[in-house]
């Protein structure tokens, strides 16, 4: 059983101090039964002076997520690079603190098992950082989705696509982020479709994967060190006679990879997400239209949904509700172990694009 938190504040620690890390510590800073004890970054010095940018004079600075862990602390959020995801996330529950870690969950599958194994033999929170899961139009798709109105849901096309959207740095090294696109915004598609549809288990998937783009000094200025894909599509079948066809891309001479689908033996949905523009196409920008489509007597129709307009600030919202989550001993908002099944099928596209064939997708018992 989870604990309730008693006491008048909540200590949080911070691991890794960039730009991620600053939404968090900005999230927390507003609110006030939440204290900020320390923060960890592996670079000598970039702890301290995270503390003194956003003015955290009574937070320690340390260069190990180690020393950090050894403070009495409620919660951390984990904000490293993709690779220290596992670790110190299974550090710090193994240190009986409870922890949202930022997306993607992990680098491989197999580390992706040992974290959720680690949070639930300490018996601490694992929760996951996928904050479109607060747009109000997100949870109305799932609304419908679950509702029955759709019928049984067979098939749902999901994915996106920025037309010049390639960063850099560590999200383009393998051993650093395990995969490219797929990871970074990949994860925001198929997490829609996949909470929508109540996180069916995935069976087997076909892939396709390149990075013509991050390879060429045209288009990507460290091409030179370019390894992960720009680009990637998969068929991927889920338990209970249903398809994924899932398509992603980091750049692409094309406005958009199409809109998200849901079919189903009593209706359809259709989803465009917000924005324009080459960073617009993915679903961590929200959803800009919804329409269900059924037919009446042999009649098309189309029903437009209102997009609800709505000033919440979606990334504080994730990080508070992990701090309620903490304080009223709830369950983890956004479970690893749900995760555990997107990181899986990242692991299946990936091998499949390498052997060039179909693979079985398996995920361990936890």
């Amino acid at each position: 059983m989870i604990n309730i938190i008693t006491t008048n504040k909540v200590r949080i620690g911070i691991i890794g101090s960039g730009g991620i890390a600053q939404a968090h510590a900005r999230s927390y800073m507003q609110m006030p039964e939440v204290e900020i004890i320390a923060v960890a970054d592996v670079i000598q010095g970039k702890a301290a002076e995270f503390i003194e940018r956003l003015g955290l004079t009574d937070a320690k600075a340390f260069d190990s997520h180690l020393e950090l862990l050894e403070l009495d602390l409620d919660g951390v959020s984990v904000c490293t690079p993709n690779v220290a995801h596992h670790r110190t996330s299974v550090d710090a529950l193994n240190a009986g603190k409870h922890v949202l870690v930022e997306k993607p969950l992990a680098v491989t599958l197999e580390q992706g098992v040992e974290m959720v194994q680690a949070g639930k033999k300490a018996d601490k929170i694992l929760t996951v950082g996928f904050q479109p899961r607060y747009d109000p139009n997100m949870q109305a798709v799932k609304q419908i989705v679950q509702s029955g109105q759709l019928g049984n849901v067979y098939y749902v096309q999901t994915g996106g696509g920025r037309r010049r959207g390639m960063p850099g740095g560590t999200f383009i090294n393998k051993e650093l982020a395990g995969a490219g696109a797929m990871a970074d915004i990949g994860c925001y598609s198929l997490d829609l479709a996949l909470n929508a549809l109540g996180y069916p288990k995935p069976l087997s998937v076909s892939a396709f994967t390149s990075n013509h783009f991050g390879t060429s000094p045209t288009y990507h200025p460290q091409a030179e060190r370019f390894e992960v894909e720009d680009f990637g599509v998969a068929l991927v079948r889920l338990e209970g006679g249903k398809v994924l066809n899932f398509k992603i891309s980091w750049a692409m001479h094309m406005d958009s990879l199409g809109p998200t689908l849901f079919l189903g033996t009593d209706a359809g949905l259709k989803l465009t997400p917000a924005g324009s523009g080459p960073w617009s196409g993915v679903w961590d920008g929200g959803i800009g239209s919804i329409t269900l489509f059924h037919d009446i007597q042999g009649h098309h129709t189309e029903s437009p949904i209102p997009v609800q307009q709505h000033n919440l600030n979606i990334f504080y919202e994730k990080v508070r509700d992990f701090v309620v989550a903490i304080k009223e001993g709830k369950s983890a908002p956004i479970p690893g172990e749900e995760i555990l099944i997107n990181q899986a099928i990242i692991d299946g596209i990936l091998r499949s694009s390498e052997l060039g064939r179909e693979v079985e997708i398996e995920i361990p018992e936890v």
